[in-house]
């Protein structure tokens, strides 16, 4: 078997939820060639399509707290009940718009939702979410009682204080990373249980497979792709990514409006590189 490559979806493998043709293609001639090709996802299961899905060899999704392949589930990692009902708590007292995340539903309440809707569609971000919107909003379930849903993660969009402050006051056993939109700026961003990152989910495959980590390639933009492209045994990451993430990486490519992952297959030797004329 060739390389095992993980690919993060938001602004690696889609931009604004539009997904180049030529990254599906690449990833079907990678996989023709021999290498497996995994999305790396900080989005639950539920917000990513089947479709979508299907094109991978497996699913590394909540950044890291659930893993999939073949089928077969290899990890689901939820909030215990009593940090469940804290964050729900403590996103409430700061009105929070959020949406608990697991991998069969994602939820998300009345008055939430409807900022939800004004904040992704007509408000001053709604440009950074383009056909992404739709794809958020199109799976939520409305709840009455969040704290009792069962999730693995929470994406926040707006809070009355930065995301980093609510933080602490979970801390030690939930952590947040900011935001992958930032146009958000500071009051928004992931929530999730501290000992889960996507190397976490990454290394429940390589255990599956029994894989080298030199033989592991990790492909991000943002905050949440830093421990696996550090983790990897190649790291790439996207133009204009985070510049934490720029200085860890081998290899930089373009952006999904560029057909990035085409180049960063190319340069790997994963697929070859079209004959041009001279």
């Amino acid at each position: 078997m060739g390389k095992t490559v993980f690919i993060d979806f938001d602004g690696t493998y889609a931009h604004n939820g539009v997904i180049p043709a030529a990254h599906v293609e690449a990833v079907r001639r990678a996989q023709r060639n021999g290498h497996r090709v995994l999305l790396c996802t900080g989005r639950p299961k539920a917000l990513v399509a089947a479709d979508d899905v299907a094109v991978f060899d497996g699913l590394v999704a909540a950044a890291g707290g659930y893993v999939e392949v073949d089928g077969q589930v290899l990890a689901d990692r939820r909030f215990p009940a009593y940090l469940a009902a804290r964050i729900v708590e403590l996103l409430e007292a700061y009105r929070g718009v959020y949406i608990l995340e697991g991998p069969d539903a994602a939820y998300v309440t009345p008055a939430a939702r409807q900022r939800l809707i004004d904040l992704l569609t007509t408000g001053e971000h709604a440009a950074s979410f383009g056909e992404a919107a739709d794809g958020i909003l199109a799976p939520l379930l409305i709840t009455d009682d969040p704290a009792a849903e069962s999730f693995a993660k929470v994406t926040c969009f707006d809070l009355l204080v930065p995301a980093a402050r609510l933080a602490t006051e979970l801390a030690p056993e939930i952590g947040v990373v900011p935001s992958s939109i930032g146009s958000l700026g500071d009051k928004a961003g992931e929530f999730f249980l501290a000992e889960v990152n996507k190397s976490v989910g990454i290394a429940v495959v390589e255990r599956h497979f029994g894989l080298d980590r030199a033989d592991i390639v990790a492909i991000g933009d943002s905050h949440n792709d830093l421990e696996m492209v550090a983790y990897a045994g190649t790291g790439v990451a996207i133009e204009g990514g985070v510049p934490e993430l720029l200085a860890l990486a081998d290899l930089v490519v373009p952006t999904p409006e560029q057909a990035g992952l085409v180049v960063a297959f190319e340069r790997l030797g994963l697929i070859d590189s079209p004959v041009r004329a001279a």
